[in-house]
């Protein structure tokens, strides 16, 4: 990447002109809810990776302005150069952490490959049109003893830290990659063997605290999900609590068995929040994790009861897979994958969420057509972005690869789709937006499995505050 081309002196986007912070994005969570525009365009990881087509992964570029000629359609494919990568989540150079940088832009996006443990720089000058500008290749990751990239966080000063699954062989331990400001790795961000398993992170930069959580060793993971791997204790079911500043784990959580294969962790936005959830997918709970003295504490504060289905030898879980908090944090949303329905709770008072609203689509429980004369839907409700001002959330229906082939293989035959629900911050309510679907079953190569959502101008599973 050229001196021109560095995120440090390019400053086209102009992403701070509507507000008064020099750098990236907003100087408050209030000010991204004022000062923000609605979305036009979002950046879809799309995969090719466990279906019958032979095709690199790409990044879909979608139209969700309504008042557009292009509305739900993806308007360009950003192929990868290989093929297998298995693109998963991704995550921008710069965010609100830096927006006192002046000259900082968000601008590139880091696009990991979970199974090839490749990094790929995608530069969005051209927001319809974004390029690949570097790729990182899985040598050079090995070189650190990590691979299996997942979450990848903006920290401040522009640095990057990418949280990795597993080791070189992909086995345990795993660990965290950090990137300069220009892409290059500079090496593993903590100490090897500090934690075992890995998967998300949050940090919160006033309290000097990080959280990460568990899945399970790459080995395990990629090839499918085997029961008997959870009785093993292959997966996860703790918290990692680590010292921000000194990279290093001060407190383990035990959230045990009530808290199998815990995924997403999402503080609050408020910087001076004490306060985060962690939505446990196997037993389908959510905790709240809150400062308790000089220590943290998780405490179960939802519940979803599995239900009985006929083509099921044993109640099925609701998996809750993916979750987020309102800019103003006030409302929490999840996924239930299996279900297949997505659930609003009011969460005003952190400790004690109130169930304010669900929609229904898909799933084993949900319709299998929630939209009248559209096409069918044949996973469930997974990745969730909600808009800045909390009146759209967005949601896409691919897990992971292998594991789509075992609940939903005919996603893998008929693709993906993007829905979206209306949603009233002030009644607390959320409805199914009829004449929004995105079908990436439609598609030159053929039907594509569509993951995480992310928008140019910043979201609410991205955006830090110092």
């Amino acid at each position: 990447m050229s001196d021109a081309d560095s995120p440090h002196t390019s400053v086209e986007h102009g992403h701070h002109e509507h507000h008064d912070a020099e750098g990236p994005g907003y100087a408050t969570p209030q000010a991204a809810i004022e000062e923000s525009e609605p979305e036009e365009l979002a950046y879809v990881m799309s995969l090719y990776v466990g279906t019958d087509v032979d095709a690199p992964d790409f990044v879909s570029v979608v139209d969700v302005n309504p008042d557009s000629e292009t509305s739900c359609e993806i308007v360009d494919r950003l192929e990868m150069p290989n093929r297998g990568d298995e693109l998963h989540h991704f995550g921008w150079n710069a965010c609100s952490s830096s927006c006192h940088v002046e000259g900082l832009e968000r601008r590139y996006l880091l696009v990991p490959g979970v199974r090839s443990s490749r990094l790929h720089v995608v530069d969005t000058k051209d927001r319809r049109n974004p390029e690949i500008v570097k790729v990182i290749e899985p040598e050079e990751v090995f070189e650190h003893d990590l691979s299996t990239p997942h979450t990848v966080h903006c920290v401040p000063e522009g640095k990057i830290i990418v949280s990795m699954l597993g080791n070189a062989d992909g086995d345990l331990p795993g660990g965290f990659l950090e990137l300069d400001h220009d892409f290059d790795v500079v090496g593993r961000w903590d100490p090897p063997g500090e934690i075992q398993m890995n998967y998300d992170y949050w940090y919160q930069p006033r309290h000097n605290v990080m959280i990460s959580s568990e899945w399970a060793a790459p080995k395990t993971f990629l090839p499918g999900f085997d029961l008997e791997d959870v009785e093993k204790g292959n997966y996860g079911r703790r918290l990692n609590v680590w010292d921000w500043e000194n990279h290093e784990v001060t407190q383990t959580i035990d959230l045990g068995e009530e808290g199998q294969i815990p995924l997403e962790v999402r503080f609050l936005h408020s910087p001076e929040a004490a306060h985060a959830y962690v939505g446990a997918a196997l037993s389908s709970n959510v905790f709240h994790v809150h400062r308790d003295g000089e220590q943290w504490a998780a405490d179960k504060v939802i519940d979803v009861e599995p239900r009985e289905h006929d083509d099921w030898d044993m109640p099925v879980p609701g998996l809750v897979t993916d979750l987020l908090v309102s800019m103003d944090d006030r409302y929490l949303f999840f996924s239930n994958w299996l279900h297949g329905d997505v659930r609003m709770y009011d969460v005003s008072d952190p400790a004690n969420p109130r169930l304010a609203d669900r929609v229904w689509a898909g799933g084993l429980f949900g319709p299998r057509t929630p939209i009248d004369g559209e096409r069918e839907v044949f996973g469930g409700p997974q990745m969730i972005q909600l808009s800045l001002d909390g009146t759209r959330l967005y949601w896409t229906t691919s897990l992971f690869s292998s594991w789509d082939n075992q609940f939903y293989p005919e996603e893998g035959e008929q693709g993906s789709v993007m829905l979206k629900a209306d949603v009233n911050p002030r009644k607390g309510t959320m409805t199914l937006d009829p004449e929004f679907m995105v079908d990436f079953g439609d598609l030159p190569n053929g039907p594509a499995r569509a993951h995480e959502i992310r928008w140019p101008d910043g979201d609410c599973t991205s955006d830090v505050w110092q």
